[in-house]
């Protein structure tokens, strides 16, 4: 029994686990977004998704579905890369629903570490409730992608080439970094809310709460834990 928990808990967290239990959020997230109407579509691309897509237009590749497309194709190579190079490798679809209940826990008990603070984790931009729900679902995806895999990665090696810290010293300043960023991004922009410290520091508990979630759960739980917890809100907000 303990040896199939601590088995559980390594393989879910691995990029493998993550490619294919997140599969399910960018179809629903990219069908939203197909059936909208193509006037909206400008602005109902999740935040961190449209600034992800803006510095891929510098790159010189554009388009809406670009980002989409790289970000399915890294996660294929990742799938194979962690296939053919572990040797310790199980593929348990038990476990894909058992991390789909793991992911509802640590949703609720985010919305309850918040108690009387409950913000949405997204910039909703958009105006039906089809809408929201698309922007909540591409939040668990590209807000998780961005500000905890990509920003905690790069803090981490500008950290280590300037001071010589311990792993785990890196890893969390650079997480508390990350949670900063993320709080903040939420003000930015034409859909931003208006600045408020307060609602700085809860978006910014919600960040480290998140950050430490990814570090020891991994992407695809932590994407999908984002995704619920808005949700939630979201279903709070508009029975109301």
């Amino acid at each position: 029994m303990i040896l199939n928990i601590v088995l559980y808990l390594r393989y879910t967290r691995s990029p493998l686990y993550s490619f294919l239990f997140t599969i399910p959020l960018f179809i629903i997230y990219e069908v939203g977004l197909f059936l909208s109407q193509s006037d909206d579509l400008a602005y109902m691309r999740n935040g961190a998704d449209a600034l992800m897509r803006q510095i891929l237009s510098m790159l010189g590749i554009n388009g809406f579905y670009w980002i989409g497309g790289i970000f399915l194709v890294c996660f294929i190579i990742i799938y194979f890369f962690q296939k053919y190079s572990w040797e310790d490798y199980e593929l348990n679809f038990n476990y894909l629903i058992i991390m789909t209940l793991e992911s509802f826990f640590w949703s609720y008990l985010l919305y309850f570490a918040m108690l009387n603070m409950h913000v949405i984790l997204m910039i909703p931009s958009g105006s039906l409730v089809m809408q929201k729900v698309t922007l909540a679902i591409g939040a668990g995806i590209y807000e998780e992608m961005l500000f905890r895999v990509i920003l905690i990665y790069i803090f981490k090696l500008i950290i280590g080439s300037i001071f010589d810290w311990e792993n785990y010293s890196k890893v969390g300043f650079s997480m508390i970094i990350a949670a900063a960023i993320f709080s903040s991004f939420h003000f930015i922009g034409e859909f931003g809310d208006y600045f408020s410290f307060n609602l700085f520091m809860v978006r910014f508990l919600a960040g480290i709460i998140l950050g430490l979630l990814y570090l020891f759960r991994g992407f695809g739980i932590t994407a999908w834990s984002h995704s619920i917890y808005d949700l939630i809100i979201l279903t709070r907000i508009t029975t109301q």
